[in-house]
């Protein structure tokens, strides 16, 4: 019986992370759910939030942005449309987005660009939680 299993979190444009993990947390559509070693294939939407993992008796965190998790053969495919380690998340640049955020909600021109707005806001304030909890 396997005491581990492989995290793998690719975006478009790279892989994030690839590591041996003891346990995966991620943010589903319907709520949040956890991977342990030797877990039944299962398939999961995932919203914006905090993916944590624990490694070597340690606790670490990324962001996601939506995508798909895949639960698979002791391995935990997440397939995001954006995401970043805790670690490397620019403090100052997620700010910035959450203030234009909030500055394009206060105009509200059409439904669509609120839409956007809002979206960008839940992003923004989800990597300063990551940050704030790695």
């Amino acid at each position: 019986m396997e005491k581990s299993l492989q995290l793998e979190i690719v975006t478009p444009d790279k892989v994030v992370l690839s590591e041996q993990v003891d346990y995966v947390g991620a943010p589903g559509y319907e709520g949040e759910f956890g991977v342990l070693p030797n877990h039944i294939p299962f398939l999961s939407a995932l919203a914006i939030g905090s993916l944590y993992y624990k490694a070597n008796g340690k606790t670490h965190y990324a962001f996601v942005s939506g995508g798909f998790a895949e639960v698979s053969d002791n391995k935990v495919t997440i397939l995001a449309e954006s995401a970043e380690r805790a670690e490397d998340i620019d403090i100052e640049r997620a700010r910035k987005a959450q203030e234009r955020a909030k500055e394009r909600l206060n105009v509200q021109r059409d439904k669509v660009d609120a839409t956007r707005a809002e979206a960008a806001l839940q992003r923004a304030l989800a990597r300063l939680r990551v940050r704030d909890a790695a």
